[in-house]
């Protein structure tokens, strides 16, 4: 396996094609946001200038080997694993996976990064649903060991083995789960994340001394609103009401949550989300 496109230039797409590219890979990333792929080219470059690990050689190869591409049909020809990070919206991963089966190789791994979807139900949108599986990136890619892999009733030993070799190969620990809404982390991460709003909503404390107790006293490398803000307060919303669709009453997203998204307090994406990122430099999405 050669070519990598990775569908979606956000924060996860960036940063999955960041580690792709340093892994040895050749790498497509893909957006038809034409400023979106340049915010991504900023920040892959400010990765790339901060790797103490690479060789000046190893880096300048990357960098060469990562391409920036607007048309989706395109970024797909070539592609022996195509990772899809796009929001978590069936309809839009819908999309991409049914263009990705037009125009993909017939032997091309299909992997979705989603935190809750089931990558049975997206493997269903293609004529292909033993090279469909799940790949669950965390944030921030560069950082996290971890990929959770998760595959579809019809996912083949092959792709999961397949899957395996890349996470090998970029430098990441492997989990392989069975599909559930969730998986492993999400659960737990949605439960946590949640059980701090209630608890700010009824002032047990401020947010900084929650997000204290929970990395002091539980040994979390970051407190649940440092994560939140990270990741997105919307992103986190569509990932409960998905998970209290499927699962029931306990995964009833916070109502402070819900308004915070509704105020446009998204987290550092859009400068304010629990804390205030005002007055530090802009990231983009």
């Amino acid at each position: 396996m050669e070519n990598v496109t990775v569908v979606g230039a956000g924060v996860m797409g960036r940063g999955i094609a960041y580690v792709c590219a340093a892994g040895g890979f050749q790498v497509q990333l893909v957006d038809v946001n034409a400023s979106q792929l340049e915010q991504a080219e900023n920040e892959i470059n400010k990765l790339f200038d901060k790797n103490k690990k690479l060789t000046e050689e190893q880096i300048q190869k990357a960098r060469k080997s990562l391409k920036y591409v607007s048309e989706m049909e395109k970024g797909m020809e070539m592609a022996d694993l195509i990772i899809e990070a796009v929001p978590e919206k069936i309809e839009i991963k819908r999309s991409v996976f049914e263009t990705a089966d037009r125009y993909a190789k017939e032997e091309a791994v299909l992997a979705t990064n989603t935190s809750t979807m089931s990558p049975t139900e997206i493997g269903s949108f293609t004529s292909r649903p033993e090279n469909v599986i799940a790949m669950h990136f965390f944030n921030p890619v560069h950082k996290m060991k971890l990929i959770e892999v998760i595959r579809g009733l019809e996912t083949s030993d092959e792709t999961v083995a397949t899957i395996e070799n890349v996470g090998e190969q970029i430098g990441k620990e492997i989990v392989v789960v069975n599909e559930f809404p969730g998986f492993v982390t999400s659960r737990i991460s949605a439960l946590v994340g949640n059980e701090a709003f209630y608890m700010l909503q009824e002032g047990v404390g401020s947010p900084e001394e929650i997000d204290k107790a929970i990395k002091l006293g539980l040994n979390y490398p970051m407190g649940p609103f440092e994560l939140v803000d990270l990741v997105g307060l919307d992103a986190r919303l569509n990932n409960m009401k998905y998970l209290h669709a499927k699962l029931g009453e306990k995964y009833r997203p916070a109502p402070l949550l819900e308004k915070y998204v509704k105020a446009g307090r998204l987290g550092r994406k859009s400068g304010k989300g629990v804390y205030d990122y005002s007055q530090e430099p802009q990231t983009s999405k």
